[in-house]
């Protein structure tokens, strides 16, 4: 039965290369993931091993964000028993500026980060290696990594410029220096300053960033435990520990990006198993002649089913085994790409371990023989004399109890999304999902039971071609399981585009409303997402701008408030003149001790006006503050407002800048006038944009496009599996037609007529699945959606035109898929099909 099972796959060899490219696709995107994290991760390793490097003991802040270390506490450190030498380092986000001084360094988002440069006597990390120039000695002077040298343009005795996001004035710097960093680091440009400068630049003058120290008398690790049983507010290390941490928060943000890709692997997967699935339910169907003469010379049901099970079993590894060397090549493909995008990542040779190559072929494996053992079992029941009476046909099971069942989960699956759309959060996104669960297997179940009144509805598309019409729905609506089956994959990618589509109008709906109804001022200031406007823009305009009667910068904060972080925002202007805040009870106006908190958040925690609460910076001190007012919810202002006595209280100087500079015009200015002044006025900070209300709204429609972008490309594979399959069970559908063809053929119809039929069939196919799917997806959509409303998504936007798009681009797949089906079918010889018996 081996041999029986080899020699039927080597005799339908397109069959089979179709087949195994569902395996391909779905197995290759698995493993494609696993192997470009894991080289991401490597690659970061090599970077993060060269970190804290001869460090006995390094101590900094519990959080990354909290003001650092007391300068107080490094003085008390010199004296500590063990402690042979301190090094104090401070560091901090900026930008480089190009030799011109007129533009900002590209980095392709990786960070440009300040550091202060401690000479081989006074660190006790491994010293930076110099392969030009000099290290800087005062302040003016920088050194730059090879990477940044590069991209910057600039070499030894070059000036320049650079910005600080909390310093008012860009800083003219010469280059000294370039040193190498062992490892390739990507876009990262890493800045180093005289010791003196980087602490005016990065710090308040009263903490630093960490310490490294370097033991004496005792080992490094004694040292360790004993200083940390004396500071348990500060995280005390040793170089190994430093390292270790680095790489686990790396490692945590490669989780992400790798479970995030595996999802998507998982849905072509899905896709695929649909594909397999009617695959072999139509080989069973076309060999039941075939298999019920085996049984009647001796095979027994075992024999055959295991001969259905040895066919999925060699598609398994082959699909597997070539999809594993394609996730390899997708792997470099994608990290090409990105790099081709200058997104800054560090590169090296691809990183291929044992997990990703025995998870690509078990995946691979237990989908195509969970796929095929519905069409096994199917086989192992031939009766022998029927089969051999019947010509390729399946066996007509009822669909009641799929459908029953089908409906009940309906039933829930509606129930379980309009409840969750009740709620807001994490709970009632997980409540739609448990019912977009059920919906989606309802589907699956009563898809053939709806394709036969949908399929003669969508009739009418074809009704302009006549009788080659009137056939083409005939033959879409003969098989309902296969329909279903077949247009099932392309109704599961179409369901997840709807409802990501439906997110992506809805968010850039909900942002535009937000701005039209909040934002009273004129023009924006704004910057790059992760560095954010420099202090001195502010300043610039106010002072050089007569038409400017307000410029207002928004700044944000982070706060521990028992196990939660809670972001605030702060002003540094009258916030009522450039927003509109609606004040619920108490007071608008904000004192040095006075906290102002949204509707939500006051409710959820019960906080009344005129109460002292006690939220906490990142550092762990509590900062005792009385709640003055309650303001209507703010997306833009987020869950509380705090002095901006308070925020320098609790933001280090190195992360101090303005997410916004919202800026109001005096009566009567000519605004396009003067937009020309603050550009003019914000020329020095090169990475500062102005923009107009309009403009700020696309700004942020923008992002939102790229999200889709990305979400759309990992969608494209589910797709084309999906297409596949169309073409595939067109394929297998002309053989099981052969002697139908070869009659209609004999009678009369020409060949193009016939091509016509299966294009007409498979566009039928394709917009069934289309219109479930797209129907699907806006109803699952619209429940998510409504859990979105405390993330500042309440406006529902369903995108007509796309999905309009979405459907007719749905019928030329159909078309496409069927070009190579209906070209074997019209060249069917109908003598010899008639024949063939």
């Amino acid at each position: 039965m081996r041999k029986v099972a080899l020699r039927n796959l080597a005799a339908h060899k397109v069959r089979l290369v179709l087949t195994v490219l569902s395996v391909v696709l779905g197995t290759a995107f698995i493993a494609g993931s696993f192997v470009f994290t894991d080289t991401l991760q490597r690659t970061f390793d090599g970077i993060l091993g060269n970190e804290a490097v001869g460090v006995d003991v390094r101590i900094s802040p519990k959080d990354r964000q909290a003001q650092g270390v007391p300068n107080n506490i490094v003085d008390e450190l010199g004296k500590y028993p063990g402690v042979g030498r301190v090094a104090p380092n401070v560091n901090g986000q900026m930008v480089l500026l190009d030799p011109a001084g007129e533009k900002a360094v590209q980095t392709g988002g990786a960070p440009t980060i300040g550091q202060s440069y401690l000479p081989p006597d006074r660190a006790v990390a491994e010293p930076e290696k110099f392969v030009q120039g000099v290290p800087p000695a005062r302040p003016g002077e920088i050194a730059l990594n090879t990477g940044g040298a590069e991209r910057s343009g600039l070499r030894i005795g070059d000036r320049t410029k650079i910005l600080v996001p909390s310093q008012s004035e860009p800083i003219d710097v010469t280059l000294t220096g370039i040193y190498e960093v062992p490892s390739e680091t990507g876009g990262f440009i890493g800045v180093l300053f005289d010791d003196t400068q980087a602490r005016t630049l990065f710090t308040d003058g009263l903490h630093v960033a960490y310490v490294d120290l370097a033991a004496t008398g005792i080992s490094g690790d004694e040292l360790r435990d004993n200083l940390a049983r004396d500071l348990p507010g500060y995280k005390v290390q040793n170089g190994e520990q430093v390292r270790a941490d680095l790489r686990k928060q790396v490692s945590d943000a490669l989780n992400f990006i790798n479970y995030f890709l595996l999802a998507f692997g998982a849905i072509a997967l899905i896709v695929g198993t649909f594909i397999i699935y009617n695959t072999f339910s139509m080989i069973v169907a076309q060999r039941l002649r075939e298999l019920a003469l085996l049984r009647a010379v001796g095979a027994s049901r075992q024999q055959i089913g295991r001969s259905v099970v040895s066919e999925a079993l060699v598609i398994g590894v082959i699909g597997s085994t070539i999809g594993l060397a394609g996730g390899v090549g997708l792997a470099f493909g994608l990290s090409a790409l990105l790099n081709a995008f200058d997104l800054g990542l560090p590169t090296g040779s691809m990183a291929v371990r044992p997990r990703t190559i025995v998870v690509g072929l078990l995946v691979g494996l237990v989908v195509t023989m969970i796929s095929a053992y519905a069409p096994a079992r199917r086989a192992m029941r031939i009766p022998p004399v029927q089969a051999m009476r019947e010509e390729f046909a399946t066996a007509g099971e009822s669909l009641r109890v799929r459908t029953i069942l089908g409906a009940v989960l309906a039933v829930v699956g509606i129930g379980c999304v309009v409840l969750g759309a009740q709620g807001t959060g994490g709970t009632a996104a997980a409540t739609v999902g448990i019912g977009a669960l059920g919906l989606i297997f309802a589907v699956l179940l009563t898809a053939p039971a709806l394709s036969r009144p949908l399929v003669a509805a969508l009739g009418v598309l074809v009704r302009p071609f006549g009788p080659i019409g009137r056939m083409a729905r005939n033959n879409a609506a003969r098989n309902p399981r296969r329909t279903a089956a077949t247009a099932f994959a392309l109704t599961l990618g179409l369901m997840l585009v709807s409802a990501i589509g439906m997110f992506g109008t809805s968010a850039k709906a909900s942002v535009d409303v937000l701005v039209d109804k909040g934002v009273r001022a004129d023009y924006v200031l704004a910057g790059p997402q992760f560095l954010g406007v420099p202090f001195g823009a502010a300043e610039a305009v106010r002072t050089t701008v007569p038409d400017v009667a307000e410029a207002v910068g928004i700044r944000g904060a982070a706060f521990k408030i028992g196990d939660d972080q809670v972001f605030a925002t702060s002003a540094d202007g009258p916030l009522a003149d450039v927003m509109n805040i609606e004040i619920l009870r108490g007071s608008g106006t904000l004192g040095d001790r006075e906290v102002l908190v949204s509707e939500d958040e006051a409710d959820e925690r019960g906080w009344k006006v005129g109460e002292q609460v006690t939220p906490a910076g990142l550092d762990g001190k509590k900062i005792p503050l009385t709640v003055a007012g309650v303001y209507e919810k703010n997306p833009l202002l987020g869950p509380m407002m705090v002095s901006q006595a308070v925020y320098n209280e609790v933001v280090p100087l190195n992360f101090r800048t303005d997410l916004l500079v919202l800026i109001k015009a005096k009566p009567g200015t000519d605004l396009t006038e003067m937009r020309t002044e603050l550009e003019r006025a914000t020329e020095k900070f090169v990475v500062v944009q102005v923009q107009d209300r309009e403009e700020f709204k696309g700004a942020q429609g923008a992002q939102i496009n790229t999200l889709l972008a990305i979400l759309y490309g990992l969608l494209a594979l589910a797709v084309v599996i999906a297409i596949l399959g169309i073409v595939n069970t067109l394929a297998l559908s002309v053989v099981e037609r052969r002697r139908e063809i070869g009659m209609l053929r004999a009678v009369g119809m020409q060949r193009p007529q016939v091509r016509r039929t299966i294009y007409l069939e498979s566009m039928l196919i394709a917009v069934f699945g289309a219109v479930v799917g797209l129907l699907l997806g806006l109803g699952l959509g619209i429940g998510f959606l409504r859990t979105l409303r405390d993330f500042g998504i309440d406006q529902i936007d369903i995108p007509w035109t796309q999905l309009v798009f979405v459907l007719i681009g749905s019928a030329v797949v159909g078309v496409l898929a069927a070009l190579w089906p209906a070209v074997r079918a019209a060249r069917t010889p109908p003598l010899a099909a008639i024949a063939d018996l």
